[in-house]
């Protein structure tokens, strides 16, 4: 949706919102259930898992916490829940939130929504009829780098954006398994759905609509069966032309950012530091240090003419990363205080790329996007 949805309850606004949470691997248990019990507003009161170790890891964090061992339990108990959150396999996207969705039940999907714009479109639709909120978990639009780049751009610190390089890399030889690594394509993996959905959806965010794509797409590890090292050119509508990779197999990082600019570029090395911490057990709202910060070391460059590596350009201090920023605006949107963080027509324009991307990469054709 493009604004507000409509709430199927009238809970009084001191009374938390109850979140079912649907998947405890990876996605549920780092990301979703930390920041959904950070929240004020919101209480995780539901998680769908029939796996026991991880019905363990889960109680051991949340004890009042209620368990289902699929996610059709949800669907009889509608009226004791206010929010789904969907953080299942990508395959499961689709089927799960257009059931949440027709139980009357606002959602949220884990990026990417679907494996295709059109379906992406179709959720979308679907909620605007029921008048219910469908947000996207793009959580790396709150991640340190991109605030403060969001900052130097609308600043004017760079002058008029020219290149946009964006790396998400990582030094992973071999690969570890699972269906994120899967050759089914009914299995959504790979990097570019993967990684692939962080940056493109940040470039979008940044530089409006792309207009023309062209990509690159290797496995290049033994035993890998799914995309592990791609490249995507963006021609964006307003002349911007982002460089993007995304890759398992970089054994030297490059930098995160290096935007060049009419006036001035800025260089950014090294990953926000949420998801370490996240993964590491460190909670939002702990007592021992800022949330989101990073050391100076790690601040980005800006200048012109100097190369960063040589202590070129002057420090810019990052601000400070803020994924529970998402859940927070969520819980606004399901009060009517606010919009909806990411609409899922803002992810099948994402998708758009990304296919574009997928058929560029096989074909080895630049693809054109309407305008």
């Amino acid at each position: 949706m493009t604004g507000t949805a409509t709430h199927r309850t009238s809970e009084p606004s001191g009374t938390p919102l109850r979140v079912g949470l649907v998947g405890y691997g990876l996605a549920g248990s780092v990301f979703h259930a930390p920041l959904i019990a950070a929240t004020d507003g919101l209480v995780l009161d539901t998680v769908v898992t029939a796996n026991e170790e991880r019905r363990d890891l889960a109680r051991a964090e949340f004890p009042d916490v209620v368990f289902a061992a699929s996610p059709q339990e949800l669907w009889g108990r509608a009226d004791d829940l206010d929010l789904v959150v969907i953080a299942s396999p990508n395959r499961t996207h689709v089927p799960i939130a257009t059931a949440a969705l027709e139980a009357g039940l606002p959602v949220v999907v884990d990026k990417p929504i679907a494996g295709t714009a059109a379906e992406a479109r179709g959720l979308a639709t679907l909620a605007e009829e029921r008048g219910l909120l469908l947000s996207v978990f793009q959580n790396r639009r709150w991640d340190n780098d991109f605030l403060t780049l969001s900052r130097l751009i609308a600043d004017g610190e760079l002058g008029e954006v020219q290149r946009f390089e964006s790396r998400f890399e990582r030094w992973r030889p071999r690969p570890k398994g699972g269906w994120r690594e899967s050759g089914d394509p009914q299995e959504i993996g790979g990097l570019l759905y993967d990684l692939g959905s962080h940056v493109v959806d940040q470039a979008l965010v940044l530089f409006g609509p792309a207009v023309r794509v062209y990509a690159e797409s290797d496995v290049r590890r033994p035993g890998a069966a799914a995309d592990d090292d791609t490249f995507i050119a963006i021609t964006h509508a307003n002349g911007v032309r982002s460089h993007l990779y995304v890759s398992a197999t970089t054994a030297q990082l490059g930098p995160r950012f290096r935007v060049l600019g009419r006036s001035a570029g800025y260089v950014k090395y090294g990953l926000d530091p949420q998801e370490a911490d996240l993964r590491a057990g460190a909670r939002p709202g702990a007592a021992d240090r800022p949330w989101g910060e990073e050391p100076e070391e790690l601040w980005g460059r800006i200048g012109s003419g100097e190369s960063p590596l040589t202590g070129g350009g002057a420090p810019v201090r990052s601000l400070p990363g803020d994924y529970p920023a998402y859940y927070a605006a969520v819980a606004d949107a399901l009060r009517g205080k606010g919009d909806n963080p990411v609409t899922a027509f803002q992810a099948a324009a994402a998708l758009d790329v990304l296919e574009a991307a997928r058929r560029s990469a096989r074909e080895g054709v630049t693809v054109s996007l309407p305008a």
